[in-house]
């Protein structure tokens, strides 16, 4: 990060002013950007244009069990 700030310590700081109020959310699962780039990919290099069904994901009790 340094190199782009041209000093770590001012990189670290800016950071930390950023951080410091903010939430962090943490999010699981798919990115809406990459599902439509694969759709995207899909169309192109396939002759077939729809992409391979998303898998589901598991609920914490089915995993629980398994």
């Amino acid at each position: 990060m340094g190199e782009v700030f041209g000093d770590d310590v001012m990189a670290a700081a800016l950071i930390d002013r950023l951080v410091h109020h903010c939430h962090i959310v943490t999010i699981r699962g798919n990115s809406y950007r990459m599902r439509q780039h694969t759709e995207l990919w899909y169309a192109l290099h396939t002759s077939d244009p729809e992409p391979p069904a998303n898998r589901r994901r598991r609920s914490r009790q089915e995993a629980a069990t398994n």
